[in-house]
């Protein structure tokens, strides 16, 4: 269970320099397959939006190689000490909480702390672990700010069953 964090860092560190302005207030940014969806559930007025992710494979397969693209707009500069609070939960039950240091997590990224101002685009693979149950998934990041202000907040589903049933709701 340990090496499906990979999974959760890897979006962790994703979010770091990645957002955009959203001109709605639409929390569902994409249900790109029926295996997996994600939400950016922060307010306008949060540093950091997601604009989108994209995934390879899609759906992802448990012992392969998963590419991950996250893009965005950071709308302020991050600074060193920022965090993310991540939970993974199989439906309701909570198997994993983390706090991640977000500028360390993104040195093994394109992006560095203190992050400008900007769009950015962060790429970056990971092996997914062989053993990872047949289940949904749900992740909830909800990152800080060195002041402990929100910064920005993302919701992942992803569904390991072979034959998926309903998607759980963000």
């Amino acid at each position: 269970m340990a090496r499906l964090s990979l999974l959760t860092l890897l979006l962790a560190s994703s979010v770091l320099g990645l957002a955009s302005p959203r001109t709605q207030q639409e929390t569902l940014q994409s249900a790109l397959s029926d295996k997996w969806k994600w939400s950016d559930c922060g307010l306008d007025s949060n540093p950091i939006h997601i604009e989108s992710i994209e995934i390879t494979p899609d759906p992802p397969k448990p012992g392969e190689d998963l590419t991950v693209t996250v893009k965005g707009v950071a709308s302020e500069r991050v600074e060193e000490g920022a965090y993310a609070d991540v939970a993974v939960k199989v439906g309701r039950i909570k198997i994993l909480q983390k706090e991640v240091d977000l500028c360390e997590e993104a040195a093994n990224t394109s992006v560095q702390c203190p992050v400008e101002e900007g769009e950015y685009t962060v790429t970056h693979t990971v092996t997914l672990p062989k053993e990872i149950p047949q289940a949904p998934f749900n992740v909830e990041v909800d990152g800080y700010t060195v002041e402990d202000e929100d910064l920005v907040c993302l919701r992942l589903s992803i569904d390991f069953r072979k034959t998926p049933g309903r998607l759980l709701t963000l």
